[in-house]
């Protein structure tokens, strides 16, 4: 075999446009393959495979080999054609998650089915599909509607001291542990230029968000903040209102009001530490589906808001046993009537 010969099997149409040119002019296996630069045993298995009536021809080659490559390779489960990729995409369509579907279609068919598929085979699917407006659809329906698979951003750096802060470290520990219900986190969702602004309320056993208007202009003020937070809060059982942990920023600097309107105690995370408001920090994420960055969230009423949010509420969750966050928090409501909480 010549030392310089190719390792792979597989010949390229350019490669059998020539071999077909030398085969009609009688060379040798061993001069094709030193010619191609390929061994004479590939060379020998090529012509045995693809030759018609003892002549070679480069294109009925390539045909036949196509043809041998489709019949061998089965069609994926997430197949244009296939049910399982209508589905799929009737999901995404809902804004579902990857791998809330993947969960959810592991629930409804048992092991084994061929219905059954998992979330790494459903974003593979999305980001093979060819340029076109079949892949634009699909990606646009994803929570960062990104081109490229990339890690998350890191958030956003919050800066200023508010004073008489309730660090989260003096949380008592079932609040880590999501043992009861009625513990919140909180946020802001900017718009664009910063010029607008929507709260986010969520329950850390439940994940039930709740989105908060905030007026314009200057949504981010103390006192807006005070005034729109507390309306909401007040809507809430007083059983299920026992704390809030928020971030650094400087709207929250009239917690203590907060606390007095409404019972719940006020907790600050670490500089520059999201992950400690883990819940609120993915929920974020889904709110940004509705409300992309850069929109003027000013324009959204608090009914259009309501609405974005129960659509939310209503996916099932991994975390929650592939439940939706509006029935674990209606069972937690339950519970909280028939068994009076402890405030913390």
């Amino acid at each position: 075999m010549n030392p310089t010969a190719k390792s792979y099997t597989q010949l390229q149409p350019e490669e059998r446009v020539t071999l077909a040119s030398l085969h009609q002019q009688a060379y040798s296996v061993r001069s094709m393959a030193e010619t191609l630069k390929r061994s004479p045993s590939t060379i020998s298995r090529e012509l045995r495979r693809n030759s018609q009536d003892g002549h070679y021809g480069s294109g009925v080659a390539h045909h036949r080999c196509q043809t041998r490559r489709r019949q061998a390779r089965p069609l994926g489960k997430l197949h244009p054609s296939s049910v399982t990729f209508d589905v799929v995409r009737h999901f995404l369509g809902w804004r579902w998650s990857p791998e809330q579907i993947a969960l959810t279609m592991a629930r409804v068919h048992p092991k084994g089915h061929p219905y059954r598929v998992s979330t790494e085979t459903i974003y593979r699917c999305i980001y093979a599909q060819p340029v076109g407006e079949l892949r634009k659809e699909l990606i646009a329906s994803l929570r960062q509607a990104r081109n490229k698979r990339v890690p998350r951003s890191k958030g956003q750096d919050r800066h200023g001291h508010i004073p008489d802060q309730l660090s989260i470290h003096l949380r008592p520990p079932e609040i880590e542990e999501r043992q009861f219900p009625g513990h919140w986190e909180g946020d802001l969702i900017k718009g664009e230029g910063n010029a607008s602004a929507v709260g986010t309320l969520v329950e850390r056993t439940s994940r039930l968000l709740i989105l908060v208007k905030l007026p314009h202009p200057k949504p981010a003020t103390a006192a807006h903040v005070l005034q729109d937070f507390t309306d909401k809060l007040q809507g809430i059982a007083k059983p299920l209102r026992l704390s809030l942990t928020y971030d650094q920023g400087k709207e929250m600097a009239y917690h203590r009001q907060l606390t007095e309107a409404t019972g719940i105690a006020v907790y600050f995370c670490d500089p520059h530490s999201p992950w400690q408001r883990g819940s609120n920090e993915n929920i974020n994420g889904l709110v940004r589906q509705y409300l992309p960055k850069g929109t003027d969230l000013s324009s959204y009423t608090q009914e259009q808001l309501d609405a974005i949010a129960d659509e939310i509420n209503g996916r099932p969750r991994k975390g929650l046993g592939v439940r939706s966050p509006l029935s674990v928090y209606a069972e937690c409501l339950a519970q909280s009537q028939k068994t009076p909480s402890t405030q913390h």
